[in-house]
């Protein structure tokens, strides 16, 4: 037997020397705030550098869409972002990516 969450998955990219201070603001807003959202699973950052980038991703896991809309909004495929995301993102990605997860 199998059991079917949603992970969320988002992705953002900072310069390399914003890299740890980026990861404490994501720990304090995002990260905060997903793990108080009824439904939330689990939260994960994966985090890579690039030369002069360093990648971010938040890889979340829900019990349903509406969990997620808790969190995210009615449009539960646009990216959420925090007041203070313009001091360290070089970009906006528009979107995330929602995923079906089974879990064996």
């Amino acid at each position: 037997m199998h059991s079917k969450t949603i992970t969320r998955i988002w992705h953002g990219v900072t310069r390399v020397e914003h890299a740890d201070e980026y990861l404490e603001y994501v720990i304090n807003t995002g990260i905060a705030d997903y793990k108080k959202t009824q439904g939330n699973l689990g939260v994960e950052i994966l985090r890579r550098i690039e030369n002069e980038k360093c990648h971010f991703w938040t890889v979340t896991k829900w019990d349903d869409f509406e969990s997620i809309k808790k969190f995210a909004g009615k449009d539960c495929e646009k990216a959420r972002y925090y007041p203070e995301d313009a001091n360290y993102l070089l970009e906006f990605e528009t979107n995330v990516i929602h995923c079906e997860t089974f879990e064996f």
